[in-house]
């Protein structure tokens, strides 16, 4: 009977997801069919915050070129309608499917890999039931083989609006191994989603971190979850985002709020799943800022959900280091404040 709820049905995958994966990605790096960039990588504790961010430095970043006049004006390619043979991991489900499993094509997390719709669908737009389900089946899938061990989840993340540091208008959904994240060294970190488990509101199954001082909720997810259901979580998370940024926390009349699934959403956001949770964090700013270095730009991307920033600057990783408070600043610049709660 356990049989029912494995990796078969879920994705209609012969082989474990995760085998799958790992293989692509060692062939596509052999073959340089994707460039990997490495990253030095520390880890930070804001006491004030009580909370541990992986920050990553990237050089690469500060070498990527800048696009021209020409190509910012002319039709960008599009990597995910017919994705590279390289790249393709697998087109779920097997029978007429709706997403195409494809590696990121320059990646700093190894096993880095995306759930792109097979129709050129809008970023901006809300996400759909078969998005939400074909992420969640992404995440059953790669646990099925593992027991239970978090350090060996897999998280994803989605960009949504100008500020959320969404980089392609295809709609795709991003997948990260933890355990590719981490190293033998990281003793405290951990997703930053999974610490907001402390009830955010009386009447909604709404969740939070009351330690962060930014706009943020979480809601539970159980196991056997279908389209409908992850669909009514995204929307309830989605509503209450909305209601807050706008309203100052007034929750009441969320019932009330009308999102169309065919328009652009009104604001910015980062949204986070595992197989547990589902988080989202508006957004107001594409990067974090700190001041007093020779770049002070922090790239913030969904990938913050996970406890994560990244600098392409020397003396910005420095300074970070050296003064982890700074962590601060950089969140209090991409989101929205925390207002007087009417809750």
């Amino acid at each position: 009977m356990v049989q029912s709820t494995r990796q078969p049905i879920l994705l209609g995958l012969t082989e474990p997801l995760r085998t799958i994966v790992n293989r692509k990605f060692v062939r596509a790096r052999a073959n340089q069919d994707l460039l990997f960039s490495e990253t030095q990588l520390s880890v930070i504790h804001s006491k004030e915050l009580d909370i541990t961010i992986q920050l990553r430095y990237c050089p690469a970043l500060k070498s990527k070129p800048k696009q021209t006049q020409h190509e910012q004006t002319a039709k960008k390619f599009d990597p995910f309608e017919d994705p590279a043979p390289g790249l393709l991991i697998e087109r779920i489900p097997p029978q007429d499917h709706s997403h195409n499993l494809v590696l990121n094509k320059y990646p700093v997390i190894e096993n880095h890999f995306i759930a792109a719709t097979k129709h050129n669908k809008p970023q901006s737009d809300l996400l759909e039931e078969d998005d939400l389900y074909a992420t969640y089946a992404c995440l059953r899938s790669w646990q099925e083989d593992i027991e239970d061990d978090s350090r060996r989840a897999l998280f994803a993340f989605f960009n949504s609006g100008e500020h959320s540091g969404a980089s392609q208008p295809h709609r795709h959904l991003q997948f990260l191994p933890v355990e590719n994240m981490i190293s033998d060294d990281e003793a405290g970190w951990g997703l930053l989603c999974d610490s907001m488990t402390f009830p955010a509101h009386d009447g909604l199954p709404l969740l939070h971190n009351p330690n962060l001082p930014f706009i943020h909720f979480a809601t539970k997810l159980g196991i056997g979850m279908d389209g409908r259901a992850l669909s009514e979580k995204y929307m309830l998370l989605m509503k209450a985002a909305f209601a807050t940024i706008n309203a100052g926390c007034d929750l009441s009349n969320i019932d009330k709020i009308s999102m169309s699934p065919d328009k652009g959403t009104a604001f910015s956001y980062n949204l986070a799943m595992t197989t547990e949770i589902m988080a989202i964090l508006p957004r107001k700013a594409e990067a974090g800022v700190i001041t007093g270095t020779s770049d002070g730009i922090v790239f913030v991307n969904g990938t913050v959900l996970a406890g994560t920033m990244m600098v392409k600057s020397e003396d910005d990783f420095a300074r970070l280091r050296e003064e982890p408070e700074l962590v601060q600043q950089v969140l209090r610049h991409i989101t929205y404040p925390v207002r007087t709660t009417r809750m």
